[in-house]
């Protein structure tokens, strides 16, 4: 799965609606509200790098409301989640412990 993370500036006041349109589009997972210097961040994950320029340019960029993007293309995945079930193993067979005086 390829995932690029597309920050978003929104119009004044077109935020919501930006979002409701994003999540429309085919590839876009997710999207967040945020603070700081951009109203949205979204979540592209597509299975072939050519549909990566079909969704950000030719899909996300068209969405009306939407003032500037910025594109950031993810080149491996991290994950808490998956650090704890590696780091964890036999960890969920030990007794819990509890203190008793």
């Amino acid at each position: 799965m390829i995932t690029a993370i597309v920050l978003i500036r929104t119009e004044r006041g077109g935020t919501r609606s930006v979002a409701e349109k994003l999540l429309e589009i085919d590839g876009v997972s997710e999207v967040y509200s945020v603070t700081g210097e951009y109203d949205l961040v979204a979540l592209v994950r597509v299975r072939h790098y050519d549909q990566m320029a079909e969704v950000v340019p030719g899909k996300i960029q068209q969405v009306p409301g939407l003032e500037r993007t910025q594109t950031m293309m993810a080149f491996q995945y991290f994950s808490r989640h998956d650090l704890e079930r590696m780091w964890g193993i036999g960890l969920e067979d030990e007794p819990s412990s509890t203190a008793s005086e």
